[in-house]
């Protein structure tokens, strides 16, 4: 085992473009780290750059103690687990697992140990004479998880693993593959374009967008405290309704509130009272544009309890999925999602009212992106 330290790390094409900008983390000693993000994020570049498939155009690159920048992958002691299992067809699952020990001539009696004891771990026993063609999906990538095991590296790295399964098999897999990691106490990168696989797999997950790192996070720590609008988004499904508009001051107290962009009709604009906490912090935004930010998960129909901001909506759409209802509403010119326990609704199209949890909006700055952290003002 080994920690993994990205310090600056840069990949510039011969064209000129740069696929991934001074990206700097650094992953623990046994710590599993999920890289995610869209499509065209750099995630894999950053990956196969760990790995040495990919050459390092700036910055360092340890494991261990050890810079490996200009090291073949095979003296980097890492294991890759790819999106397309890499199986050879005409040799058996004990033959796949066994063949990296073979090339670097390891005695049989330790081969044939080391292929057992991994076979054993995955439930791989009983197909060991079989070949890849009779395997199912799931019994194929636990060979390749199998192959990386019995080499004992000191970082396992996993390029989307579980993008070929199906919807049920991908859930099974997350939860061996994690189970595993615990088990063997192995340093392990995981990229995925699955916010879900990031949030329920990894100890901290790294979010990547256009080639550059938006926040480095415990999965809660993203969720409840999004660093700018990108991560907002990407984070949570479904995704976090944003309202772009102003602060400004109005009402009977004449304190500061938000009002979304684009509702000028009083009787449905989209209008918050910010409470003196917020509002302390909110108030150098006066005037300015600014996006509010709250979860559907936040978002309830109007006769709940607690801290409530009330905004009146036209229902569009109910999705029921049977645990949870989806709302689907138009508050003034923005459209809302709320995620509400099953319930009696009227039938679309009807106005309802919707409370939002004041307790838990988020405020990012209308220019950058960046996050408002309110939450200070609390406490001040």
């Amino acid at each position: 085992m080994a920690r993994v330290k990205l310090d600056n790390l840069r990949k510039v094409y011969e064209n000129g473009d740069v696929a991934v900008h001074a990206v700097s983390v650094e992953v623990r000693d046994g710590e599993f780290v999920v890289l995610v993000g869209p499509s065209g994020c750099g995630k894999s570049t950053t990956l196969r750059m760990i790995a040495g498939l990919e050459a390092i155009s700036g910055g360092t690159l340890t494991i261990g103690e050890r810079v490996v920048n200009d090291l073949p992958p095979k003296d980097r002691d890492i294991a890759m687990v790819f999106q397309n299992y890499a199986l050879y067809p005409h040799m058996s699952v004990y033959e796949n697992m066994a063949f990296a020990l073979k090339l670097r001539k390891r005695p049989k009696a330790e081969i044939d140990a080391r292929v057992r004891k991994a076979a054993e771990t995955l439930g791989l026993t009983p197909v060991l004479d079989r070949s890849p063609k009779q395997l199912s999906g799931g019994q194929r990538q636990r060979v390749a998880i199998g192959r990386a095991i019995v080499r004992e590296p000191q970082v396992f790295l996993f390029d989307e693993p579980l993008s070929n399964l199906d919807a049920k098999l991908r859930v099974q897999m997350r939860r061996e593959i994690a189970r595993l990691q615990r088990a063997l106490g192995v340093t392990s990168i995981y990229v995925t374009h699955d916010q879900v696989e990031a949030m329920t797999m990894g100890d901290r997950i790294v979010v990547l967008e256009k080639g550059r790192v938006q926040q480095i996070d415990t999965p809660l720590g993203l969720y409840n405290r999004p660093a700018n609008a990108f991560v907002a988004t990407f984070i949570g499904s479904p995704a976090m309704n944003m309202v772009a508009g102003t602060i400004e001051r109005g009402g009977l107290s004449g304190g500061l509130r938000f009002r979304g962009a684009g509702d000028g009709d009083a009787s449905s604009a989209f209008v918050v009272p910010l409470r003196d906490a917020v509002a302390r912090r909110l108030s150098a935004y006066e005037g300015k544009g600014v996006t509010l930010g709250v979860r559907p998960e936040d978002v309830a129909v109007a006769n709940a309890a607690g801290p409530v901001a009330t905004i009146r909506a036209r229902l569009d759409l109910i999705e029921p999925l049977g645990n949870e209802v989806l709302l689907y509403a138009r508050a003034g010119a923005h459209d809302l999602t709320a995620r509400v326990a099953p319930q009696a609704l009227p039938e679309p199209p009807a106005e309802i009212e919707l409370a939002l949890n004041v307790a838990h909006l988020h405020f990012f700055d209308a220019e950058s992106g960046a996050a408002i952290d309110w939450r200070h003002a609390a406490t001040d």
